[in-house]
């Protein structure tokens, strides 16, 4: 028929834009449109919104997930928390036994170095004591020698019961 048509002399054009064929492409045009449509709507779409819940469903189970390993991470943290505070109460605990031991052993070493202290004092008292006497000793056998020999230097005799009374009467603070 086109090559009638160019033979007859009349332009062919796209059939497209042939107003003749119009009805015949409108046809054919629904047609496909409801194949497109039974497709879409028996395989393509079924698929997708399977897709789709599928995502829904793990996004929901992960969002669940989350929130209960938060509120775990929040347990945790209280467990934590309360942990530390208890290891510092028991640290605070020790501590304070250790200085109680401590000042309770400090006390005993001090009360017995205040013993061995007054000890040593006591005998330091009874040495002092003792050079005293022997010193007052050493002092009236001196003061006696040596009035003797004063008095023997000044010509005079003195009996040792003479120069004895006077050494001791002057220790006394007789005059």
């Amino acid at each position: 028929m086109a090559v009638e048509e160019q033979a007859a002399g009349k332009a062919v054009g796209m059939p497209q834009l042939d107003f003749a064929t119009y009805p015949n492409q409108i046809f054919w045009l629904l047609v496909t449109l409801v194949v497109i449509y039974l497709v879409l709507n028996k395989v393509a779409l079924p698929r997708i919104s399977a897709v789709l819940a599928e995502r829904q469903g793990t996004i929901s189970n992960d969002i669940a997930a989350a929130e209960d390993l938060k509120q775990k991470a929040v347990e945790a943290e209280a467990a934590y928390n309360k942990a530390l505070a208890d290891a510092r109460v028991e640290a605070a605990r020790i501590v304070a036994e250790t200085k109680a031991e401590i000042q309770k052993d400090l006390n005993v070493a001090i009360a017995k170095a205040d013993a061995e202290i007054a000890a040593k004092a006591a005998e330091s008292e009874k040495a002092i004591a003792e050079i005293r006497a022997g010193a007052l000793e050493a002092v009236k056998v001196v003061a006696k020698d040596t009035a003797k020999e004063i008095v023997a230097v000044l010509g005079t005799k003195a009996d040792a019961k003479t120069i004895n009374a006077a050494v001791t009467a002057r220790l006394k603070g007789g005059a």
